[in-house]
């Protein structure tokens, strides 16, 4: 390039930018360069942002610096991160499961905080076992009956069905629900399905309503941990008259214990009814006795128990195990029943026999 180019170039330079500050100045007549109104007339912009600030007497903005190294963001991921939550502090991992989450009895007697205050829930097993088959069959208290008839056949089958229907309500609990008011409700019926020649009647129903306090101890010992402790009021008929007739009151306790899968409930009682004007059932405490003692565990969703009672006194008494499946069918599970001893029903309280029943059920005596 020659001396007279570069002098060329440099003389056009002078002459453009002459131009441009002409040109600004006479855009907006009467305005001043660098008011507010003048920079209105900047098509590009920065450079009208960067006269706006000189106008309003601000500093420029300092330049960002962009690191080339960083890979972009896309307008997602940079959505999602404005959006998501703050990572929680370091420690132990949080559990939302609480005492009666883990605790067998807890459950089954709603004593976690959260639960309702007012409820109904399952109490004893609910079943329906249509095959019941006893060694011996109590025909003693129908001989009156089938005399009076004159029947042709007062006999009654060794087979027949056996279902329970059993619920509990609580209607007051204190706030920390570890205190409970409950009604109970329980009906077993011993139903002579088969026995066609005498219509198919019902052998016994026996109805039972309780009244109790339940109370969550949360106590330890020997490696057990003290769930449970209730008194209460219990009442037991049959609602029939002479001579089927068989009822009585009790005051009866119970305790509560367990460990894992395993737990223990203790039944003592004392009848409160006067046994000397009953003509009912009034040796009834020496084949029932004074309590019983139910021992549970629980496998693989199968449950098993093993209750027993009886006066030792009197050498009479009942043991009954049982067997309830994983359910099979929705909330229905298989169900096994073994009694062998005195009382199965209550017209048989002073009658020894062994049963064996099978079908379904709905719960056993711990479930939610």
């Amino acid at each position: 390039m020659t001396k007279a180019t570069v002098v060329r170039s440099l003389s056009f330079g002078a002459i453009l930018g002459a131009l441009l500050v002409v040109t600004a100045s006479a855009a907006a007549p009467g305005e001043a360069v660098g008011s507010p109104q003048a920079c209105t007339t900047i098509d590009d912009d920065r450079a009208r942002l960067a006269c706006y600030d000189r106008a309003n007497g601000r500093a420029a903005p300092v330049p960002t610096v962009v690191d080339t190294q960083r890979p972009a963001v896309s307008e997602p991921e940079r959505s999602s991160a404005m959006t998501a939550p703050a990572a929680a502090p370091a420690g132990p991992p949080a559990t939302s499961a609480s005492s009666a989450d883990t605790s067998l009895l807890a459950r089954a007697w709603s004593f976690d905080a959260d639960s309702d205050r007012y409820l109904i829930k399952l109490y004893r097993p609910n079943y329906l076992n249509p095959v019941r088959y006893q060694s011996r069959a109590n025909d003693r208290p129908f001989s009156p009956l089938f005399s009076a008839l004159e029947a042709a056949d007062g006999d009654v089958d060794n087979v027949e069905a056996v279902f329970q229907i059993s619920f509990k309500t609580r209607f007051w609990a204190t706030r920390d629900r570890r205190l409970g008011a409950w009604f109970a409700y329980t009906q077993q019926s011993f139903w002579q399905v088969y026995n066609g020649d005498n219509s198919s009647p019902f052998r016994d129903n026996n109805y039972e309503p309780e009244l109790k306090i339940a109370w969550q101890p949360k106590r330890s010992w020997a490696g057990f941990d003290w769930q449970l402790l209730s008194v209460g009021y219990n009442h037991q008929s049959n609602g029939r008259a002479d001579p089927l007739s068989r009822s009585w009151d009790r005051l009866v306790a119970e305790i509560g214990i367990e460990k894992g899968n395993f737990a223990l409930l203790l039944r003592p009682w004392i009848r409160i009814d006067d046994d000397s004007d009953d003509t009912d059932n009034p040796d009834i405490t020496d084949y029932y006795g004074y309590g019983d003692l139910t021992a549970i565990y629980k496998w693989r969703g199968h449950s098993f128990t093993l209750m027993g009672r009886g006066n030792p006194a009197e050498s009479k008494g009942a043991l009954k195990l049982t067997w309830m499946t994983p359910p099979l069918l929705g909330p229905l599970r298989g169900y096994v029943v073994g009694f062998s001893g005195y009382g199965d029903t209550l017209l048989d309280y002073n009658f020894k026999q062994n049963a064996i029943s099978a079908g379904i059920a709905l719960n056993d005596l711990l479930d939610r």
